[in-house]
């Protein structure tokens, strides 16, 4: 039988499409692809006995057409300070391998380019979100004003990353990405970001 799991904390995404995303409503991605650097917070969390709590994960994804529609490639980057145990535990949850959200989030992977461990720094401040994955990616996001200084919320769309939570629509101070051969860097688009609580 397989260990239950459950990991509660912070989102983020920040891709190329203009604000606000299209591929959230399974429509064409503005740029005609998607290139995205998604980020994880764990604020506490655990698979089995293996506590999870403090770590981050980071995934970057090239989609060459509509997310709903093509496979995407994939990469995936685990906190450095991460145990040998909770390395483990992690792949087994952000692969989809042990069920829950990230299973059906798994099913849309055609190629997964690689899994690596590096430093990996998520900081929240207020509407400002920022995640730094070694030398390889960062993102910072700030959330775009509504009505009233109010956050501008989306909720429910049908491809959701933290379901159960309004997304905040933000827009990308910078986002940058060189790996796998891959090399991204832009401003001024899309971002979005939420709690989280993913469990199997």
């Amino acid at each position: 039988m397989a260990e239950q799991w459950k990991l509660d904390g912070q989102y983020l995404e920040a891709c190329n499409c203009k604000v606000a995303c299209p591929c959230i409503f399974l429509s064409t991605p503005t740029e005609g692809d998607c290139t995205a650097v998604v980020g994880w917070h764990i604020d506490k969390g655990n698979l089995g006995a293996v506590d999870l709590a403090g770590l981050n994960v980071a995934m970057a994804v090239y989609s060459p057409g509509a997310m709903h529609v093509t496979k995407w490639r994939a990469a995936l980057y685990l906190d450095a300070k991460a145990s040998e145990s909770q390395k483990n535990a992690l792949v087994q949850i952000f692969s989809g391998q042990a069920g829950g959200h990230p299973a059906r989030l798994g099913s849309f992977i055609g190629e997964v380019l690689g899994v690596a461990s590096v430093a990996i720094d998520y900081e929240v401040n207020g509407k400002h979100r920022s995640l730094k994955v070694g030398d390889v990616a960062s993102a910072e996001i700030e959330a775009v004003g509504g009505a009233g200084d109010g956050e501008v919320t989306v909720s429910n769309h049908p491809l959701c990353i933290a379901p159960g939570y309004p997304a905040v629509v933000a827009k990308s101070t910078s986002m940058r990405y060189q790996d796998h051969g891959y090399q991204w860097a832009l401003s001024d688009r899309n971002g979005l970001y939420s709690p989280f609580s993913y469990q199997g």
